[in-house]
């Protein structure tokens, strides 16, 4: 079975979609997500979108999330704008995170990210702590933030989020214990009150470019410590993020996102190998 893609990226978090509102797709496996995503002998990728019809009238459509590992998660800001992108107009969407607003705009789109939530029981964590400033610590790295913003987010305020060894302390805290479902580590920097630099080790992926959620958690945990306004500029190493926190609630992130090419794969290619 031949299976057209598009391939496309936010700030360089970059995306295979696969499209299967219209045409039924095989399913999905671990397997194949992560033959797909291999960047040597596959298509290569930080995520694979696959976009289906929505269960219920409350969505448009539905859209799943597998990170490069091959495991599916429950939320991508960079994704979501370009989905906006490729579906053309308008969309709520279904995630695994929950129900999302797109709408394009020019060379990007409008995302509405939802509410995000803060108890320990929701991010989740494996044990009752204040989620504002949690008494823990890696290292250089404490006192993080945690907030769900459809996936798990800890956020760690430093002097400079260059230099912090992201590569070694990322994949430590993304496996720790207290976090039953893994985590997305944020490190950043405050530059100005509408002005934030961050870098992420992203549950699955590894460092990237970008990452949409991890920028709207930055910004909601800047916000609640007082260290910014509720609208921030949030710059990543792919480039900037606009991020409002509304006053509802309602977590809405703005920017850019690009459709790289499109191609087809025989399926066989890469489900052919798979454990019985």
């Amino acid at each position: 079975m031949r299976v057209p893609f598009t391939k496309m990226h936010g700030l360089g978090n970059d995306f295979i979609v696969l499209d299967g509102r219209e045409t039924s797709l095989p399913a999905i496996s671990r397997h194949v997500a992560a033959a797909l995503a291999d960047r040597r002998k596959g298509i290569g990728c930080d995520q694979l979108i696959l976009l289906e019809p929505a269960p219920d009238s409350s969505a448009d459509f539905r859209m799943r999330i597998f990170n490069a590992d091959g495991g599916e998660v429950e939320a991508c800001g960079n994704a979501s704008r370009a989905v906006a992108l490729l579906h053309g107009k308008p969309a709520r969407v279904l995630t695994d995170g929950g129900v999302i607003a797109l709408e394009p705009t020019a060379g990007g789109a409008r995302v509405d990210m939802g509410v995000p939530r803060f108890g320990w029981d929701e991010i989740p964590l494996a044990y009752a702590m204040d989620t504002l400033a949690m008494p823990v610590g890696w290292e250089e790295l404490e006192n993080p933030s945690a907030v769900n913003v459809g996936n798990p987010h800890v956020v760690f305020f430093v002097e400079d989020c260059d230099t912090v060894e992201l590569d070694r302390l990322g994949p430590e805290i993304e496996r720790d214990p207290l976090f039953p479902q893994r985590v997305n580590v944020n490190v950043a920097t405050i530059e100005a009150p509408g002005r934030i630099r961050l870098r992420v080790w992203e549950r699955g992926a590894g460092l990237t470019r970008a990452c949409g959620t991890g920028a709207c958690a930055t910004a909601v945990a800047a916000a609640r410590r007082g260290l910014t306004g509720r609208d921030v500029t949030v710059t990543l190493p792919g480039g900037p993020l606009d991020i409002s926190w509304r006053e509802d609630g309602s977590l809405v992130m703005t920017g850019p996102a690009t459709e790289s090419f499109r191609g087809s794969f025989e399926w066989e290619d890469y489900a052919g190998g798979e454990a019985a």
